[in-house]
């Protein structure tokens, strides 16, 4: 797809949307080329984002702010959409791309990425491919751990009111989940393990590939949540053996709701874990036989399925707005570099960790986690929320905790903030 900003101009009311939209960009580099003398890997960057200038954001984890492009390359598709005529092209080809940049995001093969709403659908797909609620009285069991994404725990704790099916819940010690506890609940019997690589509550993050080695030793198969890891830290599907994992694109891939991720390795589609919906983008060819000028055939309407992921797991429309941002946000993510990106918050959460409990909150993220947020937990938040809201602090403040998320954009400078607002 591609519109001119004239053409957007000149449809929807000239000068008027003219002092409201900055200039579009073609893509991703924009503030590359206003400033050719910094090398994409420079950090912070927060020219690259409309956060104001008297806002310290801190609550990434949450939803992460757009940046510039992904912003303007929504307002091109949001205005291509609301002007009659205006000619869109390229949707294909943008959902090849994005496709291929999150595939080379976590180094999985494009055949092996489907688009999904959100994580959940991706989980759930997952759960009803692998036929979970069908063999649950069969004795199987799902072990997973308590720091995994709540809106997991419900669906198979559903599972286990409504089918009997037997799951299994490892608690923290010192707020992390040990490998070895989890080791001593599964068995023969357990078909899949379900984990948060990072969790959401306290940024613990799990050693995937120790969990994908315990599951397959079993004959298990393994799903990981990564909405809180996928952009934030580096993932390698292949090194770690992981078999699937979702994610939406609203947090750390910087884009918008509406659309994610689910990674399924190539060798389980179509047999280990089977379709449980069906629709148009399915089938990779399609004809009809009755209308005018059709080829005969034998049936009024043929098609064959297609086999890779996007074949399996989707079904209809995509949200085509977030599709636009994930086709700047991607490769601006690369062109950074994850690890860049992980490096960035170190010394930035350090200087959390060290300072935080002086001002009484307890930490409750492990020491040597270096995933993107860092939580303390402490008595009342009523407090605290007041003291940030006035400081104009964002951050995720919750009644008995506060978590703290810095991105690419940040800097010490709203370190100081925060802790200054808290003292």
């Amino acid at each position: 797809m591609h519109i001119s900003r004239r053409d957007v101009l000149a449809g929807m009311g000239g000068m008027a949307i003219a002092a409201a939209i900055p200039p579009l960009h073609d893509h991703a580099y924009a503030h590359f080329h206003t400033h050719p003398s910094r090398p994409p890997q420079e950090l912070p960057r927060r020219p690259d984002f409309s956060i104001p200038e008297d806002v310290t954001f801190l609550n990434c984890a949450y939803t992460h702010p757009l940046p510039d492009a992904a912003a303007h390359a929504m307002a091109e598709y949001a205005y291509a959409r609301a002007r009659p005529g205006a000619v869109m092209t390229g949707t294909s080809e943008l959902a090849a791309r994005v496709r291929s940049d999150f595939a080379r995001l976590i180094n999985a093969r494009a055949a092996e990425i489907a688009f999904i709403p959100n994580t959940s659908t991706g989980e759930n797909l997952v759960v009803n491919g692998l036929r979970i609620a069908e063999r649950a009285r069969s004795g199987i069991n799902v072990v997973t751990d308590a720091l995994h994404f709540e809106g997991a725990l419900i669906h198979l704790d559903a599972l286990q009111r409504e089918r009997g099916l037997e799951v299994r819940t490892v608690m923290p010690k010192d707020h992390r989940i040990d490998i070895a506890d989890l080791a001593r609940v599964v068995d023969r019997n357990t078909a899949l393990i379900e984990v948060s690589l990072v969790a959401m509550y306290n940024g613990f993050q799990h050693d995937l590939k120790a969990v994908s080695d315990l599951a397959h030793a079993h004959g298990a198969y393994v799903y990981a949540d990564i909405i809180q890891g996928a952009g934030a830290v580096p993932i390698d599907v292949q090194a770690s053996g992981v078999d699937f994992c979702a994610c939406a694109g609203f947090k750390w891939l910087m884009s918008d709701f509406g659309l994610g991720f689910l990674y399924a390795r190539e060798d389980l589609l179509d047999g280990v874990v089977r379709r449980s919906q069906w629709g148009y983008h399915s089938a990779v060819a399609m004809a009809t036989h009755f209308l005018p000028y059709d080829a005969p055939g034998d049936r009024f309407f043929t098609w064959e399925a297609g086999a890779d992921a996007g074949a399996t797991f989707e079904v209809g429309s995509r949200a085509n707005g977030a599709l636009a941002a994930l086709g700047a946000s991607l490769p601006y993510i690369l062109s950074i570099g994850v690890e860049n990106i992980q490096a960035h918050r170190q010394p930035l959460l350090r200087r959390l960790r060290d300072e935080m409990p002086r001002l009484g909150f307890e930490p409750v993220t492990p020491p040597a986690t270096t995933s993107p947020l860092i939580t303390f937990a402490m008595r009342d938040g009523r407090d605290v929320a007041a003291r940030l809201r006035a400081a104009r602090v964002n951050a995720r403040v919750a009644s008995n905790y506060i978590r703290l998320s810095p991105s690419v954009f940040n800097d010490m400078g709203d370190i100081e903030r925060l802790l200054e607002a808290l003292s």
